[in-house]
């Protein structure tokens, strides 16, 4: 699933392409990934003629400012994607009018396209789990489910005393607290692990057993972790791509997330890959010791 990173690319990539378009069309094969309002013809009446005016991400999710008050909500949940280009339809699918990224197979998925008074936005989605929506932004800013997020990691006035606060009293595996996203937002199973790893805390640590020194450490490798995956422009192993429908560059930085059996880059030894809840946790047990 893209993450903080990976949504963050996203929204600076569609900022620098789409901003002050306006939408004149609009198309899917997969109506019910549009879940407001209910339709997609009702969705696509309420999108016409609105102007893009801002692009922002709150936790995972790609908010979209339209004229009239309006914001359209895409969260790419497990495998899906924005893309901006050119496309036409052949043989039942659609396919780039050019040569270039946007001919990899991972961006031929897609479901959903937006036609612009210049170019087009498209959705590719290989497992159909992507959530749209289209919000009245102060509605959308008052909802219990916008409430509930927690800080954004990277803000400014989200420091060591402000994290440490939110994970006091708080239960359970410290890969678990990371990856809530009403105790911080944006922050999934990649960079949780990556972060840990950095930090050499192990994943299922309980949060009422860390130390000081602990908390500090994975607070200083958050703000490290986060802004130099965001330079990196994301994580491609999987089906992340950025909008133009290249790779990010984060892999040649990745320690430990999905390396099980692997060498540690700091000690040699084999890195593990546990269970924790329903997902899973990368780690070196020399170098984070339970």
């Amino acid at each position: 699933m893209p993450e903080l990173p990976e949504v963050e690319t996203t929204v600076r990539g569609l900022k620098s392409r789409v901003l002050n378009r306006t939408f004149v069309d609009a198309w899917t094969d997969f109506p019910k990934m549009v879940k407001r309002p209910e339709g997609f013809d009702e969705f696509k009446k309420g999108i016409l003629g609105k102007k893009i005016e801002n692009v922002r991400r709150r936790a995972k999710n790609i908010l979209i400012d339209l004229s009239g008050g309006k914001v359209l909500l895409i969260h790419q949940k497990l495998t899906g994607h924005l893309l901006v280009g050119e496309w036409k339809r052949a043989d039942g699918k659609w396919r780039p009018t050019g040569k270039g990224p946007l001919s990899d197979s991972v961006n031929s998925f897609i479901h959903l396209i937006f036609w612009l008074d210049k170019g087009m936005l498209a959705l590719s989605d290989l497992r159909k789990f992507a959530k749209v929506e289209l919000w009245d932004r102060k509605e959308l800013e008052e909802s219990k489910e916008f409430k509930k997020i927690g800080p954004e990691p990277l803000d400014e006035s989200f420091g060591f005393k402000e994290f440490k606060n939110i994970l006091a009293g708080k239960k359970g595996k410290i890969k678990q607290v990371l990856m809530d996203p009403n105790v911080i937002a944006g922050i999934g199973n990649i960079y949780s692990d990556e972060i840990l790893f950095r930090a050499k805390v192990h994943p299922l640590k309980n949060v009422f057993k860390l130390k000081k020194g602990e908390l500090k450490e994975i607070y200083k490798t958050m703000k490290d972790v986060l802004p130099k995956a965001i330079k990196l422009e994301g994580e491609s192993f999987s089906d992340f791509r950025k909008v133009d429908g290249s790779k990010g560059f984060f892999d040649k930085e990745r320690k430990v997330y999905r390396k099980e059996g692997e060498n540690c880059p700091n000690c040699g030894n084999m890195i593990k890959r546990i269970k924790t809840g329903s997902r899973s946790a990368h780690f070196c047990p020399s170098c984070q010791k339970l």
